[in-house]
């Protein structure tokens, strides 16, 4: 457990500490000004010597809150006091970022600024967690609270930019995701089993003037008997952790139930509290074992009346899963605990003949109508995940309604063609996707010319009763060969109904 008490959320202190914050811009770019690019790079590897050589003469404002709150450090209480002038070193203490002496002001929790980018612009929060690694030097404790992960920003790039009613957060550990949501909820319900992560995830509202979420502690969907909302994300404590003696449990990362049971349960769960069209939303791991793969135990969790989509980005061996989160835990091969740690997950995941273990992203919709299952894996790189989850729930709608009348081909759609020395025929045509999927389909010409041809002129029945001319094939042949290819192309977004 943490030596450190939780912070203590109070709006007047909260807005005093903001005002100083934004007075000192504390900020992402002034600081990355501040150290220089590849200092502040450096940090994100869990490096901060750089940016203790960079700012080591420096008293100012600036470079005294970056070292106190950015970096976790002890600072000089007359410079503090300088630097939070509306707050001051008592104000800073009393929400329990900080302790001090009449010399020195030692933090208990960082303070960055995180940048975001979503479908209504770009802006910037302030968010408090717990020191990390770096600042303790050590391992985590095990009610530690972090700060804006990469799985934090995965799932925020991911969630479909909806707006709605009521959203919920489930487990929302420093308030990331509520507050994100809240931009396009009219309320936002957000809940933890950990009190700790509860006060971070309200301080943080504080701190960055957002009103309209409500936090309420408890496991998964127990403080919400009853309810419903129109949108849940949630990124659980996810990872696989055997129920080992000696192996310490993470309240942010770990459920405390045995294999991918928290994110069966999740899925089992979450649609009896959306509303009718509400969408869920999950990162999460899943096992392959028994000869069956995680995919396929995945799918058979979620009804068959509900839609699905399931995106699995990686696969990780026993060996390299148990490894990823020992380190994430502060433990490296150099220390005594480490091998261990080892051979518990193995030992662990031999018992229950798990042979991998995947990690994606979970979309579950309470639709109407046939549903949409797909489950996918994609390795490449994306962008824009959410939007492209959009685009292809709103297909599969417009899809169930018949073929749209015209079709334009989407603007980040480009064509590849491949041809051997010596001949003028293209072995191999690509249609690429520039964003979200980044997907690459291979068609053949008659496809290819009908993607082509979808420019706003004609419509799909005289594009492929031209195509049927040019190919001197009948039209019902060439219209039943096509037809599947050209729905599935509208499902990926190569191809838009056009307005």
């Amino acid at each position: 457990m943490s030596d450190t008490p939780a912070p203590v959320p109070e709006p007047l202190r909260s807005a005093a500490l903001a005002a100083d914050l934004e007075a000192a811009d504390l900020r992402s770019e002034p600081l990355r000004r501040l150290w220089g690019e590849e200092a502040d790079d450096a940090l994100a590897r869990g490096m901060r010597e750089p940016i203790l050589r960079a700012v080591a003469d420096d008293t100012s404002v600036l470079a005294t809150l970056g070292r106190l709150l950015v970096l976790g450090m002890p600072q000089p209480r007359r410079l503090v006091e300088a630097a939070l002038p509306r707050l001051g070193v008592d104000g800073l203490v009393a929400l329990g970022l900080a302790t001090a002496d009449t010399e020195l002001v030692t933090p208990t929790a960082l303070l960055r600024p995180q940048s975001f980018v979503d479908a209504d612009g770009i802006g910037e929060w302030w968010i408090a967690s717990d020191l990390d690694e770096v600042a303790l030097d050590g391992a985590l404790p095990s009610d530690h609270v972090l700060g804006v992960g990469g799985a934090s920003r995965t799932l925020a790039e991911l969630v479909v930019p909806l707006q709605v009613e009521r959203a919920l957060d489930l487990g929302t550990g420093c308030g990331i995701q509520a507050l994100l949501v809240a931009r396009r909820a009219g309320s936002v319900v957000a809940t933890d089993i950990s009190a700790r992560a509860l006060a971070y995830a309200e301080l943080n509202a504080q701190l960055n003037g957002v009103s309209n979420i409500e936090f309420r502690q408890g496991s998964m969907f127990e403080p919400l008997a009853g309810e419903a909302f129109d949108l849940i994300v949630s990124n659980p404590p996810f990872v696989i952790t055997p129920r080992s003696e000696g192996v310490p449990e993470y309240e942010y990362r770990d459920g405390g139930l045995v294999g991918d049971a928290l994110v069966e349960q999740f899925v089992r769960t979450a649609p009896a509290f959306l509303t009718p069209g509400g969408i869920a939303q999950l990162l999460g791991n899943w096992e392959s074992k028994g000869g069956v793969t995680g995919l396929a135990r995945l799918e058979a969790w979620v009804p068959g009346e509900l839609d699905l989509w399931v995106i699995e980005r990686e696969q990780l061996s026993p060996l390299a899963y148990a490894e990823l989160w020992i380190r994430d835990g502060g433990t490296t091969p150099r220390d005594a605990a480490f091998t261990p740690l080892l051979t518990a997950w193995l030992d662990d995941f031999a018992a229950r003949d798990v042979s991998s273990i995947g990690f994606g992203y979970v979309l579950l919709r309470r639709g109407s109508g046939t549903p949409l299952r797909r489950t996918e894996r994609l390795a490449q790189p994306v962008s824009g995940v959410g939007a492209a989850l959009g685009v292809g729930i709103q297909a599969h709608d417009l899809l169930a309604q018949g073929m749209p009348a015209m079709l334009l081909t989407a603007t980040d759609v480009t064509e590849a063609r491949h041809l051997m020395p010596g001949n003028d025929d293209p072995s191999v045509i690509e249609l690429r996707q520039g964003g979200g999927f980044a997907r690459t389909v291979n068609v053949d010409p008659a496809l290819a010319a009908f993607v082509g041809a979808c420019d706003g002129d004609l419509t799909v029945g005289q594009i492929a009763a031209a195509l049927a001319d040019l190919f001197e094939v009948p039209f019902r042949e060439l219209w039943d060969d096509l037809e599947p290819r050209i729905r599935s192309l509208v499902f990926d977004g190569f191809l838009v109904a056009a307005e």
